[in-house]
Protein backbone atom coordinates (compact mmCIF):
# COMPACT_ATOMS: atom_id res chain seq x y z
CA UNK A 1 0.00 0.00 0.00
CA UNK A 2 3.24 2.58 0.77
CA UNK A 3 4.20 1.82 -2.53
CA UNK A 4 0.52 1.83 -4.50
CA UNK A 5 -0.41 5.50 -3.08
CA UNK A 6 2.17 7.38 -3.91
CA UNK A 7 2.31 5.59 -7.64
CA UNK A 8 -1.21 6.33 -7.83
CA UNK A 9 -0.85 9.83 -6.87
CA UNK A 10 2.30 10.10 -9.58
CA UNK A 11 -0.57 8.69 -12.06
CA UNK A 12 -3.13 11.26 -11.45
CA UNK A 13 -0.98 14.20 -11.31
CA UNK A 14 0.89 13.35 -14.68
CA UNK A 15 -1.45 11.54 -16.92
CA UNK A 16 -4.26 9.59 -15.39
CA UNK A 17 -4.75 6.73 -13.25
CA UNK A 18 -7.52 3.89 -13.26
CA UNK A 19 -10.45 3.93 -10.41
CA UNK A 20 -11.08 0.35 -9.24
CA UNK A 21 -13.59 0.21 -12.08
CA UNK A 22 -11.37 1.06 -14.85
CA UNK A 23 -8.86 -2.27 -13.29
CA UNK A 24 -12.00 -4.70 -13.30
CA UNK A 25 -12.79 -3.88 -16.95
CA UNK A 26 -9.16 -3.78 -17.97
CA UNK A 27 -9.34 -7.42 -16.70
CA UNK A 28 -12.51 -8.53 -18.00
CA UNK A 29 -11.13 -7.05 -21.42
CA UNK A 30 -7.74 -9.49 -21.18
CA UNK A 31 -9.88 -12.06 -20.26
CA UNK A 32 -12.41 -11.80 -23.49
CA UNK A 33 -8.75 -11.35 -25.67
CA UNK A 34 -7.35 -14.08 -24.22
CA UNK A 35 -10.76 -16.28 -24.93
CA UNK A 36 -10.66 -15.09 -28.26
CA UNK A 37 -7.27 -16.27 -28.71
CA UNK A 38 -7.98 -20.02 -28.16
CA UNK A 39 -11.44 -19.77 -29.50
CA UNK A 40 -11.16 -17.62 -32.81
CA UNK A 41 -14.36 -16.37 -31.75
CA UNK A 42 -15.58 -13.18 -33.52
CA UNK A 43 -17.77 -11.93 -31.03
CA UNK A 44 -15.28 -12.55 -27.85
CA UNK A 45 -12.91 -10.35 -30.22
CA UNK A 46 -15.63 -7.51 -30.35
CA UNK A 47 -15.87 -7.45 -26.83
CA UNK A 48 -12.59 -7.16 -26.09
CA UNK A 49 -12.08 -4.57 -28.69
CA UNK A 50 -15.10 -2.10 -27.63
CA UNK A 51 -13.90 -2.85 -23.68
CA UNK A 52 -10.24 -2.00 -24.60
CA UNK A 53 -11.88 1.20 -26.51
CA UNK A 54 -13.70 2.27 -23.69
CA UNK A 55 -10.78 2.17 -21.74
CA UNK A 56 -8.82 4.33 -23.97
CA UNK A 57 -11.71 7.05 -24.19
CA UNK A 58 -12.17 7.51 -20.43
CA UNK A 59 -8.13 7.58 -19.88
CA UNK A 60 -8.16 10.64 -22.83
CA UNK A 61 -11.49 12.73 -21.67
CA UNK A 62 -10.37 13.72 -18.27
CA UNK A 63 -7.26 15.07 -19.45
CA UNK A 64 -9.16 17.13 -21.81
CA UNK A 65 -11.85 18.10 -19.93
CA UNK A 66 -9.25 20.40 -16.93
CA UNK A 67 -7.01 21.56 -19.95
CA UNK A 68 -9.43 24.27 -20.38
CA UNK A 69 -10.06 25.46 -16.75
CA UNK A 70 -8.20 28.56 -15.11
CA UNK A 71 -8.28 29.14 -11.18
CA UNK A 72 -8.52 32.70 -9.84
CA UNK A 73 -8.63 33.49 -5.97
CA UNK A 74 -9.97 36.54 -4.49
CA UNK A 75 -8.01 38.63 -1.68
CA UNK A 76 -8.72 37.45 2.11
CA UNK A 77 -10.20 39.52 4.44
CA UNK A 78 -8.03 39.61 7.85
CA UNK A 79 -9.85 38.74 10.59
CA UNK A 80 -8.97 38.23 14.64
CA UNK A 81 -8.76 34.89 15.97
CA UNK A 82 -11.67 32.75 16.53
CA UNK A 83 -13.97 34.06 13.44
CA UNK A 84 -14.16 32.77 10.14
CA UNK A 85 -12.17 33.33 6.71
CA UNK A 86 -13.87 34.35 3.49
CA UNK A 87 -12.40 32.69 0.77
CA UNK A 88 -13.72 32.67 -3.14
CA UNK A 89 -12.16 30.94 -6.08
CA UNK A 90 -13.76 31.76 -9.19
CA UNK A 91 -12.94 28.70 -11.88
CA UNK A 92 -13.42 29.68 -15.22
CA UNK A 93 -14.02 27.30 -18.51
CA UNK A 94 -12.44 28.66 -21.53
CA UNK A 95 -13.52 26.10 -23.95
CA UNK A 96 -16.17 25.82 -26.20
CA UNK A 97 -17.61 22.60 -24.11
CA UNK A 98 -19.55 22.45 -20.69
CA UNK A 99 -17.23 20.98 -18.16
CA UNK A 100 -19.20 17.83 -16.02
CA UNK A 101 -18.55 15.75 -12.73
CA UNK A 102 -15.48 18.03 -11.19
CA UNK A 103 -14.04 18.20 -7.52
CA UNK A 104 -12.25 21.37 -6.56
CA UNK A 105 -9.95 21.23 -3.57
CA UNK A 106 -8.59 24.13 -1.91
CA UNK A 107 -4.79 23.04 -0.53
CA UNK A 108 -4.86 24.64 2.99
CA UNK A 109 -1.52 24.47 5.38
CA UNK A 110 -1.90 22.03 7.93
CA UNK A 111 -1.95 24.36 10.77
CA UNK A 112 -4.80 25.89 9.35
CA UNK A 113 -6.58 22.62 8.60
CA UNK A 114 -7.68 20.24 5.96
CA UNK A 115 -7.59 20.35 2.13
CA UNK A 116 -11.31 21.54 1.63
CA UNK A 117 -13.15 20.19 -1.25
CA UNK A 118 -16.34 21.24 -3.20
CA UNK A 119 -17.73 18.87 -5.88
CA UNK A 120 -19.46 21.18 -9.02
CA UNK A 121 -21.66 19.64 -11.06
CA UNK A 122 -20.90 21.26 -14.55
CA UNK A 123 -19.73 24.65 -15.88
CA UNK A 124 -21.12 25.83 -19.07
CA UNK A 125 -18.66 27.01 -22.08
CA UNK A 126 -17.04 30.58 -21.19
CA UNK A 127 -18.54 30.59 -18.14
CA UNK A 128 -17.33 30.82 -14.38
CA UNK A 129 -18.07 29.15 -11.34
CA UNK A 130 -17.68 31.11 -7.76
CA UNK A 131 -17.76 29.25 -5.00
CA UNK A 132 -17.06 30.69 -1.51
CA UNK A 133 -16.48 28.92 1.54
CA UNK A 134 -15.81 29.94 5.80
CA UNK A 135 -13.23 28.55 7.48
CA UNK A 136 -12.69 28.81 11.54
CA UNK A 137 -9.71 30.21 12.54
CA UNK A 138 -8.26 29.02 16.12
CA UNK A 139 -5.08 31.00 16.98
CA UNK A 140 -3.87 34.07 14.98
CA UNK A 141 -0.90 34.14 12.43
CA UNK A 142 -0.05 34.89 9.08
CA UNK A 143 -0.94 31.66 7.09
CA UNK A 144 -0.06 31.18 2.68
CA UNK A 145 -0.97 28.64 0.36
CA UNK A 146 -0.30 27.75 -3.06
CA UNK A 147 -2.23 25.43 -4.60
CA UNK A 148 -5.95 24.76 -5.59
CA UNK A 149 -6.40 20.89 -7.34
CA UNK A 150 -8.39 19.75 -9.89
CA UNK A 151 -10.32 16.71 -10.07
CA UNK A 152 -12.04 14.65 -12.28
CA UNK A 153 -13.30 11.42 -13.38
CA UNK A 154 -15.87 12.11 -16.36
CA UNK A 155 -17.34 11.01 -18.29
CA UNK A 156 -16.94 6.97 -17.30
CA UNK A 157 -15.09 7.11 -13.98
CA UNK A 158 -12.61 4.71 -14.90
CA UNK A 159 -10.22 7.02 -14.95
CA UNK A 160 -9.43 9.82 -12.54
CA UNK A 161 -7.33 12.61 -13.52
CA UNK A 162 -5.77 15.64 -11.41
CA UNK A 163 -4.17 18.95 -11.82
CA UNK A 164 -2.64 21.32 -10.06
CA UNK A 165 -3.44 25.00 -10.61
CA UNK A 166 -1.02 27.56 -8.82
CA UNK A 167 -3.50 30.39 -7.09
CA UNK A 168 -0.88 32.23 -4.11
CA UNK A 169 -3.05 32.85 -0.92
CA UNK A 170 -2.41 35.19 2.06
CA UNK A 171 -4.72 34.68 5.28
CA UNK A 172 -3.53 36.87 8.32
CA UNK A 173 -5.19 36.12 11.33
CA UNK A 174 -4.91 38.83 14.13
CA UNK A 175 -4.89 38.36 17.63
CA UNK A 176 -7.60 39.12 19.65
CA UNK A 177 -7.81 41.74 21.27
CA UNK A 178 -9.59 41.79 25.09
CA UNK A 179 -11.83 44.53 26.25
CA UNK A 180 -10.35 46.15 28.48
CA UNK A 181 -12.89 47.97 31.02
CA UNK A 182 -9.77 49.95 32.62
CA UNK A 183 -6.11 49.26 32.66
CA UNK A 184 -4.49 50.62 36.10
CA UNK A 185 -0.92 49.83 34.21
CA UNK A 186 -1.63 51.79 31.26
CA UNK A 187 -3.40 54.63 33.08
CA UNK A 188 -1.24 55.07 36.28
CA UNK A 189 1.75 55.47 33.73
CA UNK A 190 0.20 58.14 31.73
CA UNK A 191 -0.82 60.34 34.65
CA UNK A 192 2.71 59.76 36.04
CA UNK A 193 4.41 60.65 32.42
CA UNK A 194 1.81 64.12 32.05
CA UNK A 195 2.78 64.63 35.67
CA UNK A 196 6.64 64.48 34.88
CA UNK A 197 6.23 66.50 31.77
CA UNK A 198 4.19 69.30 33.18
CA UNK A 199 7.41 69.92 35.70
CA UNK A 200 9.39 69.82 32.40
CA UNK A 201 7.63 72.65 30.81
CA UNK A 202 6.84 70.42 27.70
CA UNK A 203 3.78 71.28 25.58
CA UNK A 204 0.09 69.92 27.05
CA UNK A 205 -2.47 68.45 24.40
CA UNK A 206 -5.58 67.97 26.89
CA UNK A 207 -7.25 70.06 29.22
CA UNK A 208 -6.08 69.25 32.90
CA UNK A 209 -9.15 69.31 34.98
CA UNK A 210 -13.29 69.93 34.57
CA UNK A 211 -13.28 68.20 31.47
CA UNK A 212 -15.61 64.84 32.35
CA UNK A 213 -14.41 62.30 29.27
CA UNK A 214 -16.32 59.34 30.55
CA UNK A 215 -17.87 57.88 33.60
CA UNK A 216 -16.74 54.15 34.65
CA UNK A 217 -17.80 52.02 37.68
CA UNK A 218 -16.27 53.26 40.74
CA UNK A 219 -13.01 51.13 42.30
CA UNK A 220 -11.68 51.21 45.93
CA UNK A 221 -9.64 53.86 46.30
CA UNK A 222 -11.61 56.39 43.89
CA UNK A 223 -12.05 60.24 45.59
CA UNK A 224 -16.31 60.66 46.80
CA UNK A 225 -16.04 64.20 45.52
CA UNK A 226 -15.73 62.29 41.61
CA UNK A 227 -19.15 60.20 42.20
CA UNK A 228 -21.46 61.39 39.55
CA UNK A 229 -24.75 60.79 41.85
CA UNK A 230 -27.41 61.49 39.44
CA UNK A 231 -26.14 58.60 36.92
CA UNK A 232 -25.30 56.04 39.88
CA UNK A 233 -29.22 56.20 40.82
CA UNK A 234 -30.73 55.36 37.64
CA UNK A 235 -27.75 52.56 37.46
CA UNK A 236 -27.98 50.98 40.63
CA UNK A 237 -23.68 51.26 41.62
CA UNK A 238 -22.00 53.65 41.93
CA UNK A 239 -20.29 55.83 38.93
CA UNK A 240 -17.23 57.72 38.54
CA UNK A 241 -16.77 60.79 36.37
CA UNK A 242 -13.87 60.32 34.63
CA UNK A 243 -11.37 63.72 34.00
CA UNK A 244 -9.53 64.17 30.75
CA UNK A 245 -5.69 63.25 32.13
CA UNK A 246 -2.84 65.76 30.67
CA UNK A 247 -0.91 63.91 28.23
CA UNK A 248 2.62 64.94 27.12
CA UNK A 249 5.07 64.78 24.16
CA UNK A 250 6.63 61.18 25.11
CA UNK A 251 5.14 58.28 23.98
CA UNK A 252 3.81 54.62 25.64
CA UNK A 253 6.06 52.04 23.96
CA UNK A 254 4.30 48.68 24.51
CA UNK A 255 7.06 46.20 24.04
CA UNK A 256 6.76 42.51 23.23
CA UNK A 257 10.49 40.62 24.45
CA UNK A 258 10.09 38.42 21.25
CA UNK A 259 14.21 38.19 21.40
CA UNK A 260 13.40 36.01 24.02
CA UNK A 261 12.71 31.84 24.34
CA UNK A 262 9.22 31.58 25.55
CA UNK A 263 6.47 28.33 26.18
CA UNK A 264 4.05 28.22 23.35
CA UNK A 265 1.10 29.30 25.45
CA UNK A 266 2.62 32.03 27.30
CA UNK A 267 3.82 33.70 23.99
CA UNK A 268 0.43 33.16 22.51
CA UNK A 269 -1.43 35.02 25.85
CA UNK A 270 1.93 37.67 25.51
CA UNK A 271 0.60 38.51 22.37
CA UNK A 272 -2.91 38.94 23.10
CA UNK A 273 -1.90 40.87 25.94
CA UNK A 274 0.33 43.71 23.61
CA UNK A 275 -2.72 43.82 21.21
CA UNK A 276 -5.26 45.22 24.06
CA UNK A 277 -2.89 47.34 26.13
CA UNK A 278 -2.01 49.17 22.38
CA UNK A 279 -5.87 49.24 21.61
CA UNK A 280 -6.40 50.36 25.43
CA UNK A 281 -4.15 52.99 25.66
CA UNK A 282 -5.42 54.74 21.87
CA UNK A 283 -8.80 54.47 22.93
CA UNK A 284 -7.31 56.51 26.57
CA UNK A 285 -5.63 59.39 23.82
CA UNK A 286 -2.38 58.38 25.03
CA UNK A 287 0.58 58.28 22.24
CA UNK A 288 1.67 55.21 21.69
CA UNK A 289 4.01 52.67 19.75
CA UNK A 290 4.51 48.75 19.35
CA UNK A 291 8.08 47.29 19.93
CA UNK A 292 8.65 43.91 18.89
CA UNK A 293 12.49 42.79 18.17
CA UNK A 294 11.84 42.50 14.36
CA UNK A 295 9.71 45.48 13.75
CA UNK A 296 11.08 47.79 16.08
CA UNK A 297 9.27 50.70 17.03
CA UNK A 298 5.68 51.12 14.66
CA UNK A 299 2.25 52.27 15.35
CA UNK A 300 -1.03 52.43 13.44
CA UNK A 301 -3.88 49.52 13.60
CA UNK A 302 -3.69 47.24 10.58
CA UNK A 303 0.79 47.55 11.07
CA UNK A 304 0.42 46.61 14.86
CA UNK A 305 -1.91 43.95 13.50
CA UNK A 306 -0.21 42.59 10.98
CA UNK A 307 3.31 43.14 12.79
CA UNK A 308 1.53 41.00 15.93
CA UNK A 309 -0.05 38.15 13.71
CA UNK A 310 3.30 37.25 12.41
CA UNK A 311 5.59 37.79 15.47
CA UNK A 312 7.48 34.62 16.92
CA UNK A 313 9.79 33.53 19.68
CA UNK A 314 13.41 33.39 19.04
CA UNK A 315 13.31 36.43 16.34
CA UNK A 316 16.32 38.07 15.32
CA UNK A 317 16.59 41.55 16.86
CA UNK A 318 17.24 44.51 14.15
CA UNK A 319 16.83 47.23 16.13
CA UNK A 320 17.27 47.83 20.45
CA UNK A 321 14.49 48.30 23.06
CA UNK A 322 14.43 52.41 22.89
CA UNK A 323 15.91 53.78 26.02
CA UNK A 324 14.57 57.48 25.97
CA UNK A 325 10.83 56.29 26.21
CA UNK A 326 8.76 54.57 29.40
CA UNK A 327 8.11 50.93 28.05
CA UNK A 328 5.42 48.16 29.22
CA UNK A 329 7.98 45.57 28.95
CA UNK A 330 6.12 42.14 28.64
CA UNK A 331 8.45 39.09 28.93
CA UNK A 332 9.09 35.73 30.43
CA UNK A 333 12.89 36.25 31.72
CA UNK A 334 12.47 37.99 34.66
CA UNK A 335 16.41 39.24 34.42
CA UNK A 336 15.55 41.21 31.41
CA UNK A 337 13.39 43.89 34.02
CA UNK A 338 16.83 44.84 35.47
CA UNK A 339 17.62 47.25 32.76
CA UNK A 340 14.18 48.99 32.02
CA UNK A 341 14.09 52.43 30.89
CA UNK A 342 12.89 54.98 34.15
CA UNK A 343 9.07 55.17 34.56
CA UNK A 344 8.65 51.83 32.80
CA UNK A 345 6.29 48.95 33.97
CA UNK A 346 6.36 45.09 32.95
CA UNK A 347 4.47 42.24 32.50
CA UNK A 348 5.89 38.67 33.29
CA UNK A 349 4.82 35.43 32.48
CA UNK A 350 6.49 32.60 34.52
CA UNK A 351 7.83 29.28 33.20
CA UNK A 352 5.93 26.01 34.13
CA UNK A 353 8.59 25.17 36.27
CA UNK A 354 9.57 28.66 37.90
CA UNK A 355 8.66 29.80 41.46
CA UNK A 356 6.24 31.08 43.00
CA UNK A 357 7.82 34.64 42.84
CA UNK A 358 10.43 35.01 40.49
CA UNK A 359 13.86 35.97 41.13
CA UNK A 360 15.05 38.85 39.47
CA UNK A 361 11.70 41.28 39.74
CA UNK A 362 12.83 44.68 39.39
CA UNK A 363 11.04 46.20 42.71
CA UNK A 364 11.70 49.74 41.43
CA UNK A 365 9.18 49.45 38.67
CA UNK A 366 5.52 48.07 39.36
CA UNK A 367 4.41 45.26 36.97
CA UNK A 368 1.96 42.27 37.23
CA UNK A 369 3.41 38.47 37.20
CA UNK A 370 0.19 36.45 35.21
CA UNK A 371 -0.58 33.39 36.78
CA UNK A 372 -1.86 30.59 34.26
CA UNK A 373 -4.10 29.52 35.94
CA UNK A 374 -6.27 32.73 35.75
CA UNK A 375 -8.14 34.64 33.12
CA UNK A 376 -5.53 36.86 31.60
CA UNK A 377 -8.14 40.11 31.44
CA UNK A 378 -8.84 40.58 34.97
CA UNK A 379 -5.53 40.34 35.74
CA UNK A 380 -4.44 43.15 33.00
CA UNK A 381 -7.41 44.84 35.03
CA UNK A 382 -5.90 44.84 38.65
CA UNK A 383 -3.80 47.26 39.99
CA UNK A 384 -0.05 46.66 39.42
CA UNK A 385 2.38 45.74 42.33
Amino acid sequence: MKIITPMINWLQTRACAPAYSGWVLAGIAICFFGAAINTMAGWLYAISGVSFALLIVAAILPVRSLVGLTVKRRPISPISAGDELTLEIEIYNQTQQSVNLLKVEDILPFVLGKPVAKAIETIPPKATYRWVYYQPTQRRGVYRWQTVELVTGAPLGLFWCRRQRQSPATAIVYPSVLPLAYCPLVDEMGQEESYTSHLRGKPLQTETTGLVRSLRPYRIGDPIRLIHWRTSARYGELRVRELEIVTSGQEIIIALDSTAQWEAENFEQAVIAAASLYFYAQRQNMQVKLWTAFTGLIKGDRIVQEALAATTAQEDSNTPVPESYPVIWLTQNPNSLSSLPSGSRWVLWQNSSSPAEPVGVNRDYPGIIVQSEEALQPQLQKSWR
